[in-house]
């Protein structure tokens, strides 16, 4: 097998998320074909690139070395495709009149979206999800994104690479809890404790940067030891609304039936909402527009989720002092 760039994508993704699992979500591929994939690869190079461990699967001394020489390869061909697309007209109204927008889940994406395409008509405005924060960071650095609205969970703060800066959106954003629509906690119509659900079954999402360690230090706090299952946030709705489990999520959140959000009592896990920037990327203004268009969207879903309006009408005057 002759390796493509396909191949070296598919290393640097391994690499800089540190997990095969990581890396199939990102790439958009399943966990078995990247898995073949990565097999194929070190056949084809002669050795094993990645030791597989249970925190994840980390470069070897080959792995280094073949990663050293991808990366320079896979930024050139890049900056290939988009001097070509410029040059033939295909980026919108000429060199440089493009956006490359990242983010982690948040319902306050497509009103942003919305409201860039609207402020920006000529601009041609790409958007990639990740569900890793830190991943993309790592994009905005290498240039792959202008910008990216990641979240970081207390006590687990983000690896900011050199060449990204930061602006703050959010300073603490309050984590609530999804439960079924039976469940005490759901008619009760108040905050719940963290030891009320002692007894529950929690799903988390270890793949989301900070989420599980976030959530444990809560647990340890309230002196529990809850059982624990482990899948992607969006299966998590699924076995909330049957039933199943319980498990944390954005205040944004938007019910869905047989589900309700219920904020936690105390607020003991919260998040800092952030725009990751490139350093030196685009006029001021630009930048400026990416951030109050994302602040626009955001105060609007905040306000259209109920569970969400009520806790901020208990706590602050009108208008967004959360925000910065």
């Amino acid at each position: 097998m002759e390796l493509e760039v396909r191949h070296l994508r598919a290393l640097c993704a391994i690499a800089d998320t540190g997990s095969v699992h990581k890396a199939a979500r990102q790439l958009g591929m399943t966990q078995p074909s990247l898995t073949t994939q990565l097999r194929r690869i070190e056949q084809a190079v002669g050795g094993q690139l990645f030791n597989r461990e249970r925190t994840g699967s980390r470069p070897t001394p080959l792995g280094r070395t073949v990663l050293t020489r991808a990366r320079p390869i896979i930024a050139e061909m890049t900056e290939l495709i988009r001097e070509a697309k410029d040059a033939a007209g295909l980026a919108g109204a000429g060199p440089g009149v493009r956006l490359r927008l990242g983010s982690t889940g948040s319902r306050a994406v497509p009103g942003w979206l919305r409201r860039l395409h609207n402020r920006l008509p000529d601009t041609d405005i790409t958007f990639q999800a990740d569900v890793s924060a830190n991943t993309l960071l790592r994009m905005v650095a290498g240039n792959q994104l202008d910008a990216a609205f990641v979240h970081e969970v207390e006590g687990s703060p983000l690896r900011v690479p050199d060449g990204v800066e930061l602006r703050v959106l959010v300073r603490r954003e309050p984590q609530f809890v999804a439960v079924p629509a039976t469940h005490p906690a759901a008619r009760a119509g108040r905050a719940v404790a963290v030891a009320e659900l002692a007894e529950e079954r929690w799903m988390v999402d270890p793949s989301v940067d900070g989420d599980w360690d976030g959530l444990r230090r809560v647990f340890a706090a309230a002196g529990i030891d809850p059982r624990v299952v482990y899948g992607d946030y969006l299966s998590a709705g699924d076995l909330v609304a049957a039933g199943e489990v319980v498990t944390p999520c954005q205040p944004t959140s938007q019910p869905r039936p047989g589900m309700s959000i219920v904020p936690l009592a105390g607020d003991p896990l919260g998040v800092r909402l952030l725009v990751g920037l490139r350093t030196g990327w685009g006029p001021g203004a630009e930048a400026d527009a990416v951030f109050d268009d994302l602040r626009a969207s955001y105060e609007e879903v905040a306000r259209s989720s109920p569970a969400y309006a009520r806790w901020l009408s208990t706590r602050r005057a009108p208008g967004p002092p959360v925000m910065v």
